[in-house]
């Protein structure tokens, strides 16, 4: 009898610490039936006592970086650890437990927030924590944030971008609630390099905290701000952009060796320049309407726009000078006029000159004038040729060269008046040689220049 009374009570013993060696034991320990647990209130014994939140922030990806509507999408892990005076238990009594799970709506959590977000976060919260013996309770979330971020486009796409994640919490002062970093901001940066899984075209090159204490709306609040620097991957935007534009400026430059007496020249430059302005479009529809500072790259494109446009200026001048060169240049109707009527001297008898010396000049000049073009003036003719009309025809012949010679000078000292007016033959052609010359010259220093300059510029501090 006595000995299946000690069976007894050893099996109930064992069962006794079989039961306080399970996390159900220990969950209702912490949680008695009918006790509740207050969780809308902070968690000291003293209302003096500020809640302390370590914070530890880890970039997993980098979404997206919008530089349009100024937006920094990235998933992030956020590890909060603080005090909850109301819970503790001895290891010992429940074989060697330090921490257990528990659902987050059994528990008090800091309302933490983000001051950048602008987005609602599509992550799910976690339902639980970890809670260990000596009142600390653990809570990572996982966060998709879609923040506001003043991006800085000056030297796209060379640039640098510093975007802010400001953690506080939502209601509580600085006394009631206190923000500190996990770790250091050397370690905070080396942890989320090694669980970084994407970085879209940025790279991260660190990540600086900051512990301050902000005045808002009159409230003081505990705030701790992770800076996020991010270099941008430029190899895509330097090949697809900023090479295509070079090239443009080199056909541009080539073009100088087509001739310019053909509108093949002209036509080249202008359809350069139109691919220049599309190119200078899709930029518009990357780099935001409301950047502090000129981008260096749109400096950029309207300097080599404004080249090709001084070159296809040039362009038209040198084609308006060849043109004019050439009008000038054509066989001139007074010319041949003189020709012809020199021709028709010799088979007009000198009978028929002396009976009707106006008529023939009229005739004789008229009959070969091009269309459009007005005769030259008939000087009138001298008494003493009329006066010997009826005389013979001795006299006639004597006086044949003298006189005949008289009447044809005045229309040939006409035509040399002329021409000593005019250019001679290729003057406006050389001149355009030259002009293309001193042109291609400046063009080559303007543009050695200019990419030069906005080379220092990008590469600068």
């Amino acid at each position: 009898m006595m000995l299946a009374g000690f069976l007894f009570l050893l099996l109930l013993t064992g069962e006794s610490s079989n039961d306080s060696c399970s996390y159900r034991n220990l969950f209702m320990h912490l949680y008695p039936e009918g006790k509740v647990q207050n969780t809308m209130t902070r968690p000291v014994k003293n209302h003096t006592t500020p809640t302390q939140v370590t914070l530890d922030v880890l970039i997993y990806a980098i979404l997206d970086m919008n530089e349009k509507d100024q937006k920094f999408i990235s998933y992030v892990w956020i590890d909060m650890l603080w005090h909850d005076e109301y819970i503790s238990w001895n290891p010992e009594d429940f074989c060697g437990i330090e921490n257990i799970t528990i659902p987050t709506k059994q528990l008090w959590t800091p309302d933490l927030t983000i001051e950048e977000m602008t987005g609602k976060d599509k992550a799910s919260a976690s339902p639980y924590a970890i809670v260990y013996n000596y009142s600390e309770v653990w809570l990572r979330n996982d966060m998709m944030v879609v923040s506001i971020c003043k991006m800085n486009v000056y030297k796209f796409p060379f640039d640098i971008q510093s975007c802010d994640l400001s953690f506080k919490s939502t209601i509580y002062s600085n006394k009631e609630m206190q923000f500190l970093p996990w770790v250091n901001s050397s370690r905070s940066t080396n942890w989320t390099l090694t669980m970084i899984r994407s970085q879209s075209e940025w790279l991260l090159i660190n990540m600086t905290i900051t512990n301050k204490t902000v005045d808002n709306f009159e409230l003081k609040q505990s705030m701790l701000v992770y800076t996020i620097h991010m270099k941008r991957r430029s190899v895509l935007y330097v090949v697809n952009f900023l090479l295509p534009i070079l090239f443009f400026l080199g056909l541009d430059l080539v073009s100088f060796l087509i001739s310019d007496s053909s509108g093949e020249k002209l036509g080249f430059k202008v359809t350069v320049l139109l691919a220049v302005t599309v190119m200078q479009l899709i930029l518009n529809e990357i780099l935001p309407s409301s950047s502090d500072r000129i981008p260096l790259i749109a400096t950029y494109i309207v300097g080599i726009f404004g080249l090709m446009m001084l070159s296809l200026m040039e362009t038209i001048l040198v084609m308006y000078l060849l043109e004019k060169d050439s009008k000038e240049n054509e066989p001139n109707g007074d010319q041949n006029l003189s020709e012809d009527c020199g021709d028709k001297q010799g088979k007009i008898s000198l009978d028929n000159c002396f009976r009707g010396i106006n008529t023939w000049i009229h005739s004789a000049c008229v009959c070969d004038v091009s269309a459009g073009k007005t005769p030259p003036e008939v000087l009138p003719l001298p008494q003493e040729l009329l006066s010997h009309q009826g005389s013979s025809s001795q006299v006639m012949e004597e006086s044949n060269d003298s006189k005949l010679g008289e009447l044809v000078k005045p229309p040939s000292l006409l035509l040399n008046s002329k021409k000593e007016e005019a250019k001679p033959a290729g003057y406006w052609r050389r001149v355009c040689k030259r002009i293309n010359t001193v042109f291609f010259i400046f063009y080559i220093i303007a543009a050695s220049v200019f990419l030069v300059y906005i080379a220092v510029c990008w590469n600068e501090d």
